[in-house]
Order: structure tokens, then sequence, then C-alpha cells
């Protein structure tokens, strides 16, 4: 494991030598793109972990939105794609790396050489300090590629426009501005849940928790330092408590099966992403620290508490529908149960 570790890192080491100049030449300001002529897009951000993709689907929605008669490709890595864009009717193609590269090294390469056999008439890096963004960017064939080194000042556009969500979006209305740029919302993350995926997630929370009060739900796991100690989870679930009798408090259990306050509290999971998304449809707030699990959260529209102290919360934080970022080695568990109060009360 430690010498795939080393030579991972190597790898990207290397990547990041090779292609970390890819597109900062190129001046998009010399082109106008017709959006009449964009029939085939190819979204690139080639990551198999479930809130980086997750964080897309904004850029696909505004492409639904602007090119509706377009149909988009994404290249994408492992498996969940399928799942997260399962409801997206403009997805015409996935083409996704498998996640275990090093095993099935044949098949990675080969997926590499399908960038090049279909032309395409815009490409995107939604991500444009990812190294393999940039090098799938240039491998692909098309008229037009926005690699995202273009230089503008995008708080025009929107100002939060470094959130990585945001980012593409902001890049690609510039350069479709015409001198009119867009300020509409950017949009939010979103599985696209169906009607009868919220009814079912609907049952099944009813199921879960055997009660007619409205669910607070937690996520008390994280990875690495994201993931605060026992000791302040448990405290915070005492205060939680007690400050919102009204309501019943549900954890979400990850996929690892760990429990920060000890399963003390009532708990659900499920290996299904869609579940869970609907089961959280259907919850009145979702409070835990940047994870997929949160992003998850935020993409079933539920309103989302992110705790946020060691990521950068401008880049992450959870945006729309009353969500917020709080950081809790700056603010006092007491001040963070008031923001959870005005929450539910603007809902």
């Amino acid at each position: 494991m430690t010498t795939i570790k080393a030579i991972n890192s190597f790898r990207k080491w290397i990547t990041h030598s090779l292609t970390k100049n890819l597109g900062s030449n190129l001046s998009t300001e010399a082109y106008l793109i017709n959006e009449e002529n964009i029939k085939s897009i190819l979204v690139v951000r080639p990551n198999h972990r479930l809130g980086n993709l997750l964080l897309i689907t904004p850029l696909l929605q505004e492409l639904e939105n602007t090119f509706p008669n377009a149909k988009v490709d994404v290249f994408l890595k492992g498996n969940l794609g399928q799942i997260i864009l399962k409801e997206y009717q403009n997805i015409d193609q996935i083409i996704s790396l498998p996640k275990n590269h090093f095993q099935k090294l044949p098949n990675y390469i080969f997926t590499w050489f399908k960038l090049r056999q279909k032309r395409y008439d815009l490409v995107i890096n939604a991500v444009p300090y990812s190294s393999s963004g940039r090098l799938s960017t240039k491998l692909s064939r098309a008229d037009y590629k926005l690699f995202g080194h273009e230089e503008y000042n995008y708080q025009t556009i929107n100002n939060n426009y470094e959130h990585i969500a945001k980012f593409p979006v902001c890049c690609l209305r510039h350069i479709l501005s015409k001198h009119q740029i867009s300020s509409a919302e950017v949009p939010t993350l979103s599985l696209k849940l169906t009607p009868q995926e919220i009814a079912s997630g609907k049952k099944i929370l009813k199921e879960v928790t055997n009660s007619a009060k409205q669910t607070i739900a937690i996520f008390t796991y994280a990875t690495g330092e994201k993931c605060y100690s026992k000791t302040w989870w448990k405290e915070f679930y005492a205060n939680l408590k007690a400050a919102f009798p009204e309501y019943f408090i549900l954890e979400i259990l990850p996929k690892e099966n760990i429990s920060q306050i000890d399963f003390i509290a009532p708990t659900y999971y499920s290996k299904n992403l869609r579940e869970i998304c609907s089961v959280l449809a259907n919850t009145s707030v979702f409070i835990g620290a940047d994870s997929g699990m949160m992003h998850l959260a935020v993409a079933s529209k539920t309103s989302v508490i992110g705790l946020f102290s060691v990521t950068e919360p401008h880049k992450y934080q959870p945006y729309g529908n009353q969500n917020r970022a709080l950081n809790p080695s700056e603010i006092s568990i007491k001040k963070s149960i008031q923001y959870i109060h005005n929450v539910l009360n603007q809902k």
C-alpha cells in the first residue's frame, strides 16, 4: 500500500509538472462562442470522489439551460457518475476511467484514447488546477476549449465565484457574455431526484424514525482533519437535543460505520446514494463537516449547515436554500445552535 501511494504521488507530481502551463497562453477574448453552433460538449472532471462529482452538477445544469439542444459527454473516474447523473437528460455519454487504474492499466489507457474518437464543439475543464483535467482537455478534439485559466474579474458575475462549483459557470458566462453578463443565480448542486424518489425517501424516513416529528440529520464522520473529535460531537449533540426537543435527531452513518457520538442517537445507513439523498430531501436540516455526504445533502435540497475549520469555505461551502458554513473553532456550540434556530425559522 505504501508503495502504491508513493507511485501515485510521483505520478501526480509528474502530471502536474507536465500540464501546469497547458491552456495558460490561450486568450478566449480572441473569440466569442456562437451558442447556435454548439451541439456537442465535453465536460472533463477525471475524479472519483462523491463530493467532487456532485460539484460539477451546477455546470451541467447551466449547459442544459444555455444549450438546450446540445448533448453533453462527461469524462470522469469511477462508477459514481452513472448514479449521480442518472436523471440528467442532456448527458449522452459518460466516459469513466477505472478507479483503481494500477489494477486495470490496459482499460485505463484505452479510456484516455477514447477522448480522441469524437470531435466536440466545446470542451470545458471543470477545475482549472486539475492536472488530469488540463491534460484531458488538451487531448480532446474540439473547436473551442475552456481550460479555466481565463483571467477576468468574475466578481462582477458572482461574489462567490471562487467556489469550485461556481467558477466554471462564471467562466462560461463570461465567454458567452457578448457584453451582457448574466447575473442569474448559479444553479445549486442537484441529483434531480424524481417525485417518486422523494416520496420513497419520505416513506423510508418515516419507517426509520417512527415519529411524526420533523427530522434534523447529523453526519458526525469526515476524513482526516475534517473529522471533529468525539468530545466535540457529544457536547454538540447534547446541546442540539436540548435545544430542539420538538425535532427527531437522526445520525446518518458512513460506509465505515463510524459514529463520533458512539451510536447514542438513532441511525440510518444505506449503500444507495440516491436513496440517501431522497431521505435527506425529507429532513428539515442537515449538519455535518465538509464531506461527500454534506454535498449530497446540498444536492437533496434540504437546508445544510456545513462545519468548516480545515478546508476553505469560499471554495466548498454549501450555498443556496438557507445553507451556510460555520467554523466550530471560531464560534461556540451555543452560537452554532442559534444559527440552526435561524435556519429552521426561515424554513
